[in-house]
Order: C-alpha cells, then sequence, then structure tokens
C-alpha cells in the first residue's frame, strides 16, 4: 500500500461500515451515561450548597431547643439537690446551673449561691458541699440507666470524709429514703463512729483489725431496729 494518498483515493483498510456504526452506538451511549452523571452531580451539589446555606440557623435552632430542654430536666436537679443541701447543712445554700451547647454536646457547670453571692463549689464547706452533690448526682445519673443492662447498686466510698460527725446522720436520712424510693441497693463505707449510721442503715457490717494483725479484720453483722419511713422527699 502506497503511503501518499492522492485526493480521490480512498485507503485499502478502513473498517468495515458496521463496525464505525456498533462504535458510535457504544460512544453514544456512553456520552449519554456520562451527561446523567453530571446531572445527578451538579443536582447532589445543589443539594450541598443549599444544606450549608441553612446549616448554621439548623444548628442554632438544635442548641436552642437542647438547652430549653435540659433546662426543664435542670431545673429539677437544682431543687433536688438544694433540698438535701439545705437539709444536711442547714444553711440558705442554692443549687445553680449554667449550661451551653457546643460542637452538638450539652456542657453543664454546677455552682453554688449563698445568700444570693456565688460561692466556688469546691471550697465551700471545706469539701462537705461536694459531698453531698455528688452522691446526688450519682443518683441521677444512674437512675437514667437501663435496668436490664445496669444494677441499680452504688458504692459510696468515704462520701462523709469532709463532713462534721452531726452531719453524717442527716446524709444518711436522705440516702437512705432516696435508695429506697428508686430502688437502689447503696453500700456506704466510712470511718465515722457506727453509731451515726445505725437509724438509717437497713444493715451495718462493723470491720475491725485483729489483734497482731494488720490484715485480718472481723465481721459482724447486725440489723439495726425499724425505722419509721420517710415520706418527706
Amino acid at each position: 500500500m502506497n503511503g501518499n494518498l492522492h485526493p480521490g483515493t480512498i485507503p485499502d483498510a478502513l473498517p468495515p461500515l458496521k463496525s464505525l456504526r456498533d462504535r458510535l452506538t457504544t460512544l453514544t451511549s456512553r456520552a449519554l451515561s456520562l451527561q446523567r452523571e453530571l446531572h445527578e452531580a451538579r443536582q447532589a451539589l445543589q443539594a450541598k450548597v443549599a444544606f450549608l446555606q441553612v446549616q448554621p440557623q439548623v444548628a442554632r435552632k438544635l442548641e436552642e431547643l437542647a438547652t430549653a430542654y435540659f433546662g426543664q430536666i435542670l431545673q429539677e436537679v437544682e431543687t433536688n439537690l438544694t433540698y438535701a443541701l439545705q437539709e444536711i447543712l442547714g444553711q440558705n445554700v442554692r443549687v445553680v446551673t449554667s449550661r451551653a451547647v457546643k460542637h452538638g454536646k450539652v456542657h453543664i457547670e454546677f455552682g453554688i449561691e449563698r445568700d444570693g453571692k456565688r460561692e466556688d463549689i469546691l471550697r465551700g464547706q471545706g469539701g462537705s458541699v461536694c459531698n453531698v452533690l455528688s452522691v446526688g448526682l450519682r443518683f441521677i445519673a444512674l437512675s437514667q440507666l437501663d435496668e436490664q443492662a445496669h444494677r441499680r447498686f452504688l458504692v459510696l466510698d468515704e462520701l462523709d470524709c469532709w463532713l462534721r460527725p452531726d452531719l453524717v446522720p442527716r446524709l444518711m436520712g436522705i440516702i437512705h429514703t432516696i435508695a429506697h424510693r428508686l430502688g437502689f441497693q447503696v453500700l456506704v463505707i466510712s470511718h465515722h463512729n457506727l453509731d451515726l449510721f445505725r437509724e438509717h442503715a437497713d444493715r451495718i457490717f462493723p470491720l475491725r483489725p485483729l489483734p497482731g494483725s494488720i490484715f485480718s479484720v472481723t465481721v459482724e453483722r447486725f440489723d439495726p431496729a425499724p425505722h419509721a419511713k420517710d415520706d418527706s422527699l
């Protein structure tokens, strides 16, 4: 075959006409498919642009709803914890909270007011306020869990460490009432005198080192006399 074709000449090796038609059909189908994909991509892009335009307003609205919802819950929490503090400490203190939604999560900060003035919760009464609030918050948190997956059992280890001895029975009275009302079994560990727990404990287990050993202990079990049911809470 001569590589230098003159005008009007036809190459000897042209593809068959049917092959060209088949190729044209394939390319046309591919072009239509690409057009559909381009159309769908443009629609998806428009939807994302529309979402990004309204997202700030939606986020603000969700934050407002979450804040309002948790505000109702926190109001009840503040009331109950304030009652516990006043009953135990016998002082004009009130639990206050501040809340905010950050990155989709609710952040809650607890504090107290004494005679209308804000007070550092970590310094109030040398830690006794923290003792009381920590117990209340544990009850609140655990009571929200699924009872089928989480047994209502709470261990309070030296929760009274900052309380004066004369305030311990008041704390135990509230713990006893809440535990029975919510169906909790509570194990309290303390170094205070056992007499402070006799009125509000269902069972008391004194643990005492044996003479000559720092590891062995004796366990005495006794059930205090029944006491009147407290429905004041």
